[in-house]
C-alpha cells in the first residue's frame, strides 16, 4: 500500500505543463494564454513556454531571438519559463525533449480552437518511433485556454495577425492598444518598428497619437482661432462697464489696461468687444509693381509674395514675422536717413571705432564672467577635497 502511494506521488511529480506558439508578435492575448497556463500548473507542477522559429516577412516578421527577448520583457511574470532552445522547431521536438527529461505525463495548454487538433496529433504518435523521434508518455492532455488561439488568423480579438496589419498600415495607436498595459510607450515603439522592419517596411520615427476633442465652447474656439480679440483692441469689462485696451492674449484670458494705466487679468467671457467682432482674415499682399520686387526673377518674386502673405498677418512680437524674405540675400540695403545723419555727424571711421569699442566691452564682460565661474568651480572643488580629507 505504501509503495503504491509513493509511486502515485512520483508520477504526479513527473507531470509538466507547456504551450507552443508563434507569438509573432506577442500580444495581450498571449498574456491571457500564459496566465491560464500558469494557473493550470499551479504551484505543484512546472510549466514552460516554447516559441516557434519560423521567419518570413508575411506572417512571422520577428527573428526568433528578438521574439524571445520581447516576450520575456513583455511578460516578466513568465520570463523564466519562456525557453530559448534553437533545437525546438516543431511540437514533436518538445515532446522528445520532455520525454528524455523523464516526464511521465504532459499537459499542453492551447487556444480553444486548437484543442482537438493537438489531441489527435500528439496521441497519434505516442509510443511510435519515426521521423518525429520517439516519446511514450503515460498521459497526454490538451487543455483549452478558454479563448481563441491568439496566433490564429482572422479578426476575432487582438490576434497577432491584427497586430501585423496594424504595423503594416502604420497604425501605432491601435498597435499599442493590443499590448499589455505594463509595456512602456518607448518599448511599444521598438516592438512596432521591429515588426515593420521584419516585414520589409521602413521604421517609423514620428509617432502621433491624435485624439480629436469636442469643442469646449464656440467663444473659446473663436478665441483660439484668433478671430475674437487682438492686442490693441478696445473691449468692455462686463462687470464694471469700463472700456479697456487688450494688452496681451493668454491661453484662456486677456490682460487689459484701463484709463489709469492699471492692468487687469480677465477671462475671455468677462469682456466683450466694443464693436461687432472684427473678422481677422489673411492679408493679401499684391506688390508686384512695388520696389520690393524690382530686379527679381518671376520665381523669386512669387516666393517673395507668398512669404509676405504668410507673415504679414503675424503679431509684431512674434519672431517668425521677421524672417528674411526670398531675394533679401542679393538685395542692396539703402541706408536710412538716421544712418546717413549719424555718418554726417561722426563720419565712417567714428562709426567703426564705436562698434569696435562696443565689441571689446562685451568681450571683457564675458571674460570677467568666465573668470568668476572658474573661481567658483575651483572653490567648490577645494571645499569638496577638504571634506573628504577630514
Amino acid at each position: 500500500m505504501v509503495n503504491s502511494f509513493s509511486k502515485f506521488l512520483v508520477e504526479e511529480e513527473q507531470t509538466i505543463y507547456f504551450t507552443f506558439g508563434r507569438m509573432n508578435p506577442p500580444t495581450m492575448g498571449h498574456e491571457k494564454l500564459l496566465d491560464k497556463l500558469s494557473s493550470q500548473a499551479g504551484s505543484k507542477f512546472p510549466y514552460r513556454v516554447y516559441l516557434s522559429q519560423t521567419k518570413d516577412a508575411d506572417k512571422n516578421p520577428l527573428e526568433y531571438a528578438d521574439k524571445i527577448k520581447i516576450a520575456r520583457k513583455m511578460f516578466p511574470k513568465h520570463g523564466r519559463k519562456i525557453m530559448l532552445n534553437k533545437k525546438v522547431k516543431t511540437v514533436f521536438d518538445i515532446m522528445n525533449i520532455l520525454y528524455n527529461e523523464n516526464y511521465a505525463n504532459i499537459a499542453m495548454v492551447v487556444g480553444s480552437d486548437r484543442v482537438q487538433e493537438f489531441e489527435v496529433l500528439l496521441n497519434k504518435y505516442n509510443g511510435k518511433k519515426g521521423r518525429h523521434g520517439f516519446y511514450n508518455f503515460r498521459k497526454i492532455s490538451v487543455i483549452s485556454a478558454g479563448q481563441r488561439d491568439p496566433d490564429a488568423e482572422g479578426v476575432e480579438g487582438m490576434s497577432a495577425s491584427k497586430q501585423r496589419d496594424n504595423a503594416k498600415n502604420n497604425d501605432f495607436t491601435t498597435f499599442s492598444q493590443g499590448l499589455p498595459r505594463a509595456v512602456s510607450n518607448s518599448d511599444a515603439k521598438k516592438i512596432f518598428n521591429a515588426v515593420r522592419k521584419g516585414m520589409g517596411l521602413k521604421e517609423q520615427k514620428e509617432f502621433k497619437n491624435h485624439v480629436q476633442l469636442e469643442p469646449v465652447s464656440d467663444l473659446r474656439e473663436s478665441y483660439i482661432d484668433g478671430k475674437l480679440f487682438r492686442e490693441g483692441d478696445k473691449v468692455i469689462m462686463k462687470e464694471t462697464g469700463e472700456i479697456v485696451t487688450v494688452k496681451r492674449l493668454g491661453s484662456n484670458y486677456v490682460i487689459v489696461e484701463g484709463s489709469s494705466n492699471q492692468q487687469y487679468r480677465k477671462w475671455i467671457d468677462a469682456v466683450e468687444p466694443l464693436e461687432e467682432p472684427k473678422v481677422y482674415e489673411e492679408v493679401k499682399v499684391d506688390r508686384f509693381e512695388d520696389v520690393y520686387y524690382k530686379g527679381l526673377s518671376k520665381s523669386t518674386s512669387a516666393k517673395r509674395k507668398a512669404h509676405f502673405n504668410k507673415n504679414t498677418p503675424k503679431p509684431d512680437d512674434q519672431k517668425s514675422a521677421y524672417k528674411p524674405a526670398p531675394g533679401d540675400a542679393q538685395a542692396k540695403t539703402k541706408p536710412s536717413k538716421h544712418t546717413l545723419k549719424f555718418k554726417q555727424m561722426f563720419g565712417e571711421d567714428q562709426m567703426a571705432d564705436l562698434a569696435k569699442k562696443r565689441i571689446d566691452r562685451e568681450k571683457k564682460a564675458d571674460q570677467i564672467k568666465h573668470d568668476r565661474m572658474m573661481d567658483r568651480a575651483r572653490t567648490n572643488d577645494t571645499r569638496k577635497k577638504n571634506r573628504e580629507t577630514k
